[in-house]
């Protein structure tokens, strides 16, 4: 399959935009890495823009848990307002952190934070959603050659109030700036060398997945692949920017998402043999039976799901005698509450997980599911319950054989 061909806008061609995420950042060795990957852009004639995340992990001084835990320790309620604020602040010491660095180089350069990079938000304040940017400020810098570094995961509200965005607060940062400027290409720098075709610490022969299309990675995020977030893919998609996924090494493989289209010859789209892209698994579900009469089967349903409307619900299957759904572990006794006069029949299976196989070429392709439930069949797991969509096919399994389950999936499909 051919990878897709660069965003060429003229308002923006020679942009790149690259997040280094908060692993990438956590030493200084580390941040000499970034700054080789800035320089190759450099090199190379692009005009870059780094978006960077709070550095390091849980436990390390200017991580956001760490922040959390430092302010709860004087008191366990923190007002939202306030809260945004302070987890502001790692993004921000990384920003100056990487302008120092690049310094050294002799790379003019200049840290911004989110509201300074133009990123306007509303006030739900810890999960803000963008409502505006306005990169002429960034854009400015750029064109006067510096290398313009801006604190992810972070906006401005309105009022004046900093927000932040939530889970995937940088990549959605690194993609509305790469959108806003219409950047040839926006790159998410992590600890892993792409997307797999399933988690490598899960199937030792799971190999880099060279390109997959927004959709593909949107449902892979969605279905518990962790390397970048769905909402940052949605807002590249819609301007059309490819996103590069890679490690900082020198000579890392990469995955590249776009849109599929080749120009040269677009009717060649997606022309794969194998239907599948990946592997996925979210563990932790428990699965809901509940028994219903026959005689008012639509009005129990209508009933039933009204009363959940507001729990995640997933791998729903309807039966003309009971219905069945999974949801995360510890709902399961808050749904049961809400079936009325239909918990007494309600039965919980707890210690089950999603395993999910997803790819474009799964629509319309026959054999797809016979493949999956005889994959699973061969290695003695029961499917308990299963969903589909265009790309995806899921199965509720017990997690007891969730490493077995991905592993017999990755192997059925030549992955």
């Amino acid at each position: 399959m051919n990878a897709p061909t660069p965003h060429t806008g003229s308002a923006g061609e020679s942009i790149l935009v690259q997040k280094f995420g908060g692993t990438c950042l956590d030493s200084r060795e580390k941040r000499q890495l970034a700054c080789d990957r800035i320089q190759e852009a450099l090199d190379k004639g692009f005009r870059v823009l780094a978006v960077v995340s709070a550095m390091g992990r849980k436990g390390e001084p200017y991580a956001t848990d760490t922040l959390i835990a430092l302010a709860k320790g004087i008191s366990p309620e923190i007002a939202p307002r306030e809260l945004d604020l302070l987890l502001s602040c790692g993004e921000i010491i990384s920003a100056v952190l990487m302008v120092q660095e690049l310094k050294t180089r002799n790379i003019p350069a200049l840290a911004l934070s989110g509201g300074q990079a133009g990123i306007i938000t509303d006030t739900n304040f810890g999960d803000a959603g963008i409502i505006a940017v306005n990169s002429t400020h960034a854009k400015r810098h750029l064109d006067e050659g510096k290398v313009v570094v801006v604190a992810g995961f972070q906006g401005m509200a309105q009022s004046g109030d900093i927000t932040t965005l939530g889970r995937g607060g940088s990549d959605t940062t690194a993609a509305a700036l790469g959108s806003a400027l219409l950047a040839r290409c926006v790159e998410i720098y992590t600890d892993v060398e792409g997307i797999m075709t399933a988690d490598p610490k899960m199937v030792r022969s799971a190999k880099t997945i060279p390109f997959v299309t927004y959709d593909e990675v949107i449902h892979l995020a969605m279905e518990g692949a962790k390397v970048i977030h769905p909402r940052a893919v949605h807002i590249a998609s819609r301007a059309q920017v490819p996103i590069r996924v890679r490690s900082l090494e020198a000579d890392s493989k990469e995955t590249i998402i776009g849109s599929g289209e080749d120009r040269e010859t677009p009717w060649l789209l997606l022309r794969n043999d194998n239907p599948v892209t990946g592997i996925t698994y979210v563990p932790g579900r428990a699965q809901v039976t509940v028994n219903l009469c026959p005689a008012g089967l639509m009005q129990q349903l209508t009933c039933i799901l009204q009363s959940l409307a507001d729990i995640c619900l997933d791998v729903i299957n309807v039966f003309p005698d009971r219905l069945s759904f999974a949801v995360a572990e510890d709902m399961a006794g808050e749904a049961v509450s809400r079936l009325g006069d239909l918990r007494d029949s309600a039965r919980v299976q707890t210690g089950t997980a999603k395993v999910t196989v997803i790819g474009h070429g799964i629509h319309g392709r026959a054999g797809v599911m016979n493949n999956v439930a005889t994959a699973l069949a061969r290695a003695n797991i029961r499917i308990l319950g299963s969903s589909d969509s265009n790309i995806t096919i899921s199965c509720l399994i017990e997690e007891e054989h969730l490493h077995r389950a991905v592993n017999a999936l990755h192997d059925a499909f030549g992955l």
